[in-house]
């Protein structure tokens, strides 16, 4: 029945970004998800919909965001948000893509960010690029909204990455941690799968392609 799955990169493959903003928060007394709630308010035109688009620069969106989060009650600068980006890695999830791209093909779709980090992935450091970039060698293709120019939950980002395996989108599954990303997979005919975390995301994977990846 499915012949490609297709990846969601962070919160995924390494830890949330979320658990980073929860800290960040709790540190200096904000309210919890106050970052997300930036994040999504007017989520198709704000800072971080530009920035991953490459519409706009970092310094640009460091006083863009400032601007937006100040107006919401609490002012961050987005320079501080883009260091929280950075993720562990998960080993399981490499393994569980290394036995399925034998038998599936393969694609990372990711909002990114152009020169991010030290490399892919918005890694922190360059050790963690290295693993990072290891990692992105394993798919067939790699959407980022940074190249492309258009970012999820736009539907065209999904066809594209669809175009670029061959496959249709009924014959393929993807992850992702944001169901407001899920929605429009959904829509074009993908199974897809919200990874809430590491075991029960490979627990569903497993069940979807008939593969136990958790041996």
């Amino acid at each position: 029945m499915f012949t490609a799955v297709l990846w969601d990169f962070g919160g995924v493959f390494t830890t949330s970004p979320f658990e980073n903003f929860s800290r960040y928060e709790a540190a200096r007394g904000l309210p919890k998800d106050f970052i997300r709630g930036v994040n999504s308010t007017n989520p198709d035109t704000n800072a971080w919909a530009q920035l991953e688009a490459s519409e706009i620069s970092r310094d640009t969106f460091d006083g863009l965001f400032a601007t937006e989060s100040r107006a919401l009650g609490h002012e961050i600068r987005g320079a501080d948000v883009l260091d929280l980006l950075s993720g562990e890695l998960r080993p399981a999830m490499v393994h569980a893509l290394d036995r399925i791209r034998a038998e599936f093909k393969t694609a990372c779709l990711t909002n990114n960010i152009r020169d991010a980090g030290e490399g892919p992935g918005m890694a922190k450091d360059r050790e963690r690029a290295a693993e990072i970039s290891e990692v992105f060698d394993r798919f067939d293709a790699v959407i980022e909204s940074s190249v492309v120019g258009i970012r999820k939950p736009n539907p065209e980002f999904y066809k594209l990455a669809c175009k670029t395996l061959g496959v249709t989108p009924d014959q393929s599954v993807f992850l992702d941690d944001l169901g407001i990303n899920l929605k429009p997979a959904r829509a074009l005919g993908m199974s897809t799968i919200k990874v809430l975390n590491q075991d029960q995301a490979l627990d569903d994977l497993s069940t979807l392609l008939d593969i136990d990846l958790r041996a």
